[in-house]
């Protein structure tokens, strides 16, 4: 195998001359070689030529400007198996419309051949800094929670949770079922979305169902005088597809399509259904569903890349929501130091796990929190995250609440008020005959969480 260690690796290059350049995207792997291959710099080398200019041979086409397009790696730290890249940002591919970046291009390069290397035992990218010339290359996102916020007519500073779930089974009920489940959350919560699986199946065709949702909806807004949010699922193979659900869901909810998302399963159906969505409806708020991300990103996983870096390519994509797990708070896989996820998604300047990002007041992407989370569980969730301004959707939460769906809504945002009032939840619950419930529904997470609510609210087994 060739020795790239020459060309390809650089280790007097330093980091804070190449952010003041802003010519380069720099990145970060967790990187072991396999054994008996090339010591530790000569593996990263051969990773930068896979990643960039490189081939196994020499070849004759190569010149001086093919070498000023090489990824270099920059660090290494063979103990901690880690190393730094640079790659130029000459290297990514931009579209022929419109002379925009992609993040598709990105992925092929940094997370693409250089995965199935021989030589490599694995390489995992866990975080990169994108300059802010390149960043302006990207749409980023359209919509986000204060629009949704503006349609529910809460403050756009500071407009709290919105109030969501999951309607439970995700497969199986028919429309008219899933149409009243929906009313029945609306008349207590304000956002409802299709799992990630729905769509239109045979049991339940998207033409039959979706005007029953719209209905609902209407019937739920009248009866409460409040804004509803229906996030419809627009995932197809096809992009054609997409659209033509897309706009078929609009046509339907007619004059209420500001109270329409889309849901795309973005990390399957790749960057461009994310891209795709963002572009042909940038009118609506764009929910990215992640499902199936936890094959590359989680902490387990030696290879792919880390959560963070799937957060920061949701952004750049132009994602106005994504789910971001429940950090430690709720039944899905996640951790409590996920939360530097949630302030990559949603702040203008952010410190990242190894590199500092600027986002230039790019819009930000909005945390969505779903996975076996109730109203117990929010005011610790809230605690540690320091605010209470993401889109929450509980599925049991709500569903499995022992008074019914409407009563499961109203727990939801009585949790989320009295965090904001500043009052215990047990004390709040006193007052309150829908969380005083989810005390008695979710006794195992009271029991764990709120030791003494039994005799504070005089419930006995």
């Amino acid at each position: 195998m060739l020795d790239q260690t020459s060309r390809y690796a650089n280790l007097d290059l330093k980091e804070e001359d190449l952010i003041a350049a802003g010519e380069h995207v720099l990145s970060v792997y967790k990187l072991k070689p396999k054994p008996g291959f090339f010591d530790y710099i000569g593996t990263a080398a051969h990773f930068c030529a896979e990643s960039s200019t490189g081939t196994n041979v020499q070849v004759v086409t190569l010149d001086d400007f093919t070498r000023n397009l090489d990824a270099i790696c920059y660090f290494v730290d063979e103990e901690k198996e880690l190393m730094k890249i640079a790659y130029p940002i000459g290297l990514f591919d931009r579209n022929i419309t419109d002379g925009r970046a992609m993040a598709v291009s990105m992925m092929t390069l940094m997370v693409g051949n250089n995965q199935g290397m021989g030589d490599v035992e694995y390489a995992k990218l866990l975080d990169m800094y994108v300059p802010p010339r390149f960043l302006r290359l990207f749409d980023g996102p359209s919509k986000n929670i204060q629009d949704m916020w503006r349609v529910l007519g809460r403050d756009l500073e500071n407009g709290g949770m919105v109030v969501g779930t999951i309607i439970k089974p995700k497969l199986g009920l028919r429309a008219q079922p899933f149409a009243d489940a929906c009313y029945q959350f609306w008349l207590g919560g304000d956002f409802v979305k299709n799992d990630e699986p729905q769509g239109n199946q045979v049991y339940a065709p998207m033409r039959q169902t979706t005007p029953l949702v719209a209905d609902a909806m209407k019937r739920a807004m009248d009866e409460t005088g409040q804004a509803k949010i229906f996030s419809a699922n627009i995932t197809a193979d096809d992009p054609f597809e997409m659209i033509a659900r897309g706009e078929y869901i609009l046509e339907t909810f007619g004059e209420l399509c500001e109270n329409v998302a889309f849901l795309v399963d973005g990390f399957v159906g790749g960057p461009g259904m994310v891209a795709l969505a963002r572009r042909h409806f940038p009118n609506q708020f764009l929910h990215y569903h992640r499902a199936g991300h936890g094959a590359v990103t989680s902490s387990e996983s030696n290879r792919g890349y880390s959560s963070l870096v799937h957060m920061k390519w949701s952004r750049m994509l132009g994602a106005s929501g994504i789910h971001v797990g429940t950090m430690g708070y709720g039944k899905m896989e996640g951790y409590a130091s996920d939360k530097v996820n949630a302030f990559m998604l949603t702040d203008d300047s952010v410190q990242g796990t190894w590199f500092h990002q600027e986002w230039g007041r790019m819009k930000g992407t909005t945390p969505i929190i779903s996975g076996g989370m109730n109203a117990l569980r929010l005011p610790g969730f809230f605690d540690h995250l320091g605010h209470c301004n993401v889109i929450q959707t509980s599925g049991g939460g709500a569903l499995g609440h022992k008074g019914g769906i409407v009563a499961g809504a109203k727990s939801l945002r009585q949790a989320f008020m009295a965090w904001q009032e500043g009052t215990d939840l047990i004390d709040y619950a006193k007052q309150h005959e829908e969380l005083r419930g989810a005390f008695a529904t979710f006794q195992d997470d009271a029991d764990t969480l709120h030791p003494g609510w039994r005799e504070k609210l005089g419930v006995h087994r």
